[in-house]
């Protein structure tokens, strides 16, 4: 039987995926996505997603706690924070018909901007989701991974509302 080591993850049929934070001699401590911390017995059933071989106590809590979170965003659909440009901050965005007899449509950039986040992560997930998947071939992930690279693209448009340029969309790089 092979020990885990600190930052593996694994995936159990009660508590669903988690990361292990803590080994003693007979227990796992691992923090599940969606049950939180739960002790599990060294011996119980669980699939092996990412094993962390190496000395249990090398690796500081910090580190752990970086881990956890990287591995939550990795494996959960749920948006980080991410804000909107200060110059967007309060604003309107305007949608004026063609047709003068139609009243135009108003609506918060803060809630548009929101939707623009959502979609994001919302492809992000299915990016990660199509990458492990093993019922697809390479060549479905690399044709996926085209659509996916021209979805990020046409959205880079939107780039101008983000206050940081780490969360920018960013689409295929021209030749």
């Amino acid at each position: 039987m092979q020990l885990l080591g600190i930052g593996s993850r694994i995936k159990n049929t009660e508590n669903g995926i988690g990361v292990v934070t803590n080994v003693t001699s007979k227990y796992y401590w691992v923090t599940f996505i969606e049950s939180g911390l739960e002790t599990i017995d060294i011996n119980s059933d669980f699939e092996i997603i990412e094993a962390i071989d190496g000395e249990v106590d090398t690796i500081s809590f910090s580190e752990v706690e970086q881990s956890l979170i990287s591995i939550l965003r990795k494996w959960s659909d749920t948006s980080s924070i991410t804000p909107i440009a200060d110059k967007w901050k309060e604003g309107k965005l305007i949608l004026q018909p063609g047709d003068i007899k139609l009243s135009d449509k108003i609506i918060p950039i803060d809630t548009f901007f929101h939707k623009i986040v959502m979609v994001r992560d919302r492809v992000r997930v299915m990016e990660q989701k199509i990458n492990s998947s093993k019922n697809l071939g390479d060549q479905e992930k690399i044709d996926l991974q085209q659509y996916l690279t021209r979805i990020y693209g046409s959205l880079t448009t939107f780039n101008v509302l983000f206050k940081n340029q780490s969360d920018n969309f960013i689409g295929g790089k021209s030749k």
